[in-house]
């Protein structure tokens, strides 16, 4: 049988994450599914509490869902013990926080940071040394390897900080809002940095972040409401083979195990859609109409774009999607 998400390097399963807070039940995550192929540049948005950071500290192995299932790179992480978590945070996934003071040893250079997860890891010190200025080399940094972290800007210490997650040549690479501390100009050089990870490096880049820049420059944008995706937004190759090669984006909506589908709050609203719906199955697409029992299906006009309705359908890539939903 065909397991959800067999050939991604990320497959998140109905993940369910519920949280205990002075005797209230919250769940941050609700049933998210989601998969990330190898060798994506990926950025996840959403607003506060949409379940954004849940989701990055269960990538990481920092947290552990409450139900649902999660594999990356083959790791079963719903399952691993103690110490396979400290193991797989270790060689398979590096992570990047928005706080530039906490990815970095304020009382080490440049160099001993990166070679520090190495050093744990025990790799030779040759290696480790090789490696390190590799690292910082590629990443534009190689004059930091000397210094301590409060003798660099914010923008170095980001990209050394990539160093040190990408040290022991992980999988994935997790980055939670890298550039929110930054100014743009700033900014730019350290996603700079994450594209030279995953292009010229291998590592698989999924991002967090607010940054409408950041978002803009990947090729796909996940969006999460509600503890659930709720839109993609892709973007085709332009064909024109430069480093910036991003084509028109795309905006559809997330069809999820479960047949849920999210409708853009801004879209219901305007066609009066509320508490339930009526569906149709056409030929070609589906037709969702507001409930008429509350008056708010107009003079019967269907789903074409002018009357109280959505149709959605199949697109040419052969994705589920709401029409009118970009």
């Amino acid at each position: 049988m065909t397991q959800f998400g067999d050939g991604a390097l990320i497959a998140c399963d109905r993940l369910v994450r519920i949280y205990q807070a002075e005797g209230i039940e919250v769940q941050a995550l609700q049933g998210l599914d989601l998969t990330v192929g190898k060798g994506e540049l990926t950025a996840l948005v959403g607003a506060s509490g949409s379940g954004k950071s849940t989701l990055m500290n269960i990538l990481a192995g920092l947290d552990v869902p409450t139900a649902g299932s999660v594999r990356v790179d083959g790791h079963d992480l719903a399952s691993m013990s103690a110490r396979q978590r400290l193991a797989y945070r270790r060689s398979t996934v590096g992570f990047i926080w928005q706080q530039t003071a906490r990815n970095l040893l304020p009382y080490l250079t440049g160099t001993q940071n990166v070679e520090l997860p190495m050093r744990l890891a025990g790799a030779p010190g040759q290696a480790r040394r090789s490696r390190c200025a590799e690292l910082l080399e590629a990443l534009g940094v190689a004059h930091c390897g000397p210094r301590r972290p409060d003798q660099m800007s914010g923008g170095e210490q980001q990209r050394v900080a990539i160093g040190v997650a990408i040290a022991n040549s992980p999988s994935v690479l997790l980055a939670d809002e890298p550039t929110g501390e930054l100014d743009s100009v700033t900014a730019a050089t350290v996603f700079g940095a994450l594209q030279t990870a995953n292009s010229a490096l291998g590592v698989t880049v999924l991002i967090v972040t607010h940054d409408p820049a950041v978002s803009s420059m990947v090729r796909r944008v996940i969006a999460i409401r509600d503890g659930r995706t709720s839109t993609e937004t892709l973007r085709a190759a332009a064909g024109d083979g430069t480093a910036d090669d991003l084509g028109h984006a795309v905006e559809y909506a997330v069809l999820d195990r479960a047949g849920r589908l999210q409708l853009p709050r801004e879209m219901t609203e305007a066609l009066g859609m509320r508490d339930r719906v009526r569906l149709e199955q056409n030929p070609d697409h589906i037709g969702v109409w507001a409930d008429s029992a509350n008056g708010d299906r107009a003079n019967g006009n269907k789903a074409n774009g002018h009357g109280n309705g959505h149709a959605a359908g199949r697109d040419s890539a052969g994705r589920d999607s709401a029409e009118g939903a970009r």
